[in-house]
């Protein structure tokens, strides 16, 4: 394991006082703690509801089971994500359809979006890739003009804002990811918000193995959270995919100091980029000038240069490691991946936007805590590897 990891999360003793604290109560799921997480973050992003789950990806699975998504139908997606983006589509039994991304943003865009739509496509999931949340309100728009709704995947943008919209206020609904590598963590989780009463309603509902919204239900705890009357009572088919009192505990310690996580991340995505912004041979991330933005930094992707390929950059990221400095190939295209090429007969060459930019694409080691004498090295070390690379290549 590398001496200086690709992420890790920042725990404070606020976290581990609050999780104590929930130990001490003896209520350890559906409780008060996940309650107050769910109306802090919604009120946050100027939604009504929120309704935290186990992940990101249970949320994007409960949205579009709530939509009536399943066989047949189809969702316009990216394919330069994480994989379980599309995989919640698959797990609705309806098809992911990609369209290929901007080159700068590294987002789907409407107007790739708009060639994909079909007779059969009855939403958009469009995704914040690396926090980045440029052409979410085009996407919104696209949308309803087809009148399908938008899914705004924001599990890395959380704290985000665009066009002064603040990321997860886009479209139907919106799901935030807690995964320890995020701006806030859960160790495990994630948060729907939407306006959506009925919506919010289902996702309740299946979330809690299919038991009846207890929203304006009077509540009767039995051990563990339970109610009377309903708890053996199932409406329709669901899933457990609740979030324990403890993870939505360290949430909202988490989100008590947000705006400070931000600042951090803010901070190293700044030092990294005034100590590479003069090395020709990569693209560093940027932020699209002339829009009332604010990046909020997931991770810190560089990209090497148009005339670099996939060998190169594994060789780089092969030299970083070597040198204790924790690196990753970040996204590989989805629509690559054995399974799909397996499921769906995709094949190089289908979405060459995409594809190059995942074969240029090197992760380098970001988290708050990083200190300047700690981007040094990882940029110190970057630096000769492309150099080694250059050598190679005359």
């Amino acid at each position: 394991m590398s001496d200086l990891p690709l992420s890790l999360p920042d725990i404070t003793d606020a976290e581990i006082e609050a999780v104590v604290e929930v130990l001490r109560s003896g209520r350890l799921s559906i409780g008060p703690k996940q309650e107050l997480f769910e109306d802090v973050l919604a009120g946050r992003v100027g939604r009504r509801h929120g309704i935290a789950v186990s992940s990101g990806t249970a949320g994007l699975h409960l949205v579009l089971k709530s939509l009536g998504i399943g066989p047949g139908d189809e969702v316009v997606t990216t394919p330069f994500s994480f994989v379980a983006s599309s995989n919640a589509i698959l797990m609705c039994g309806a098809k992911p359809v990609f369209a290929d991304i901007d080159p700068t943003s590294l987002n789907l865009t409407a107007e790739s979006a708009e060639k994909a739509i079909t007779d059969n496509t009855k939403a958009i999931l469009g995704v914040e890739v690396f926090g980045n949340p440029r052409h979410m309100d085009r996407l919104e728009q696209l949308a309803n003009a087809h009148e399908i709704p938008l899914i705004e995947d924001s599990c890395e943008g959380l704290g985000g804002v665009y066009n002064n919209r603040k990321v997860g206020s886009f479209g139907r609904a919106s799901v935030f990811g807690f995964y320890p590598n995020k701006q806030i963590t859960t160790g495990e989780g994630g948060m729907i918000v939407t306006d959506d009463d009925r919506l919010a309603s289902l996702c309740r509902s299946m979330r809690n193995q299919g038991r009846p919204d207890p929203k304006g239900q009077r509540r009767e705890p039995m051990g563990g959270g339970q109610t009377t009357g309903s708890w053996l009572q199932h409406e329709r088919l669901g899933y457990n995919y609740r979030l324990s009192e403890i993870a939505a505990a360290i949430g909202l310690a988490q989100l008590d100091r947000l705006e400070a996580i931000l600042e951090k991340r803010r901070d190293v995505a700044c030092e990294y980029i005034m100590r590479l912004k003069e090395l020709e041979d990569i693209i560093l991330p940027t932020v699209p000038p002339g829009h009332e933005t604010t990046m909020s930094w997931f991770v810190f992707v560089i990209r090497l240069a148009a005339d670099y390929g996939r060998q190169e950059r594994d060789r780089i990221i092969a030299g970083l490691r070597r040198h204790d400095v924790g690196a990753s190939n970040y996204f590989p295209c989805i629509h690559l991946q054995p399974f799909y090429r397996e499921q769906f007969g995709y094949k190089q060459g289908d979405f060459p936007v995409a594809e190059s930019i995942s074969d240029r694409t090197i992760a380098l080691p970001f988290f708050n805590r990083m200190d300047p004498t700690q981007i040094e090295l990882v940029t110190h070390t970057l630096k000769v590897m492309i150099q080694r690379e250059q050598l190679l290549r005359r």
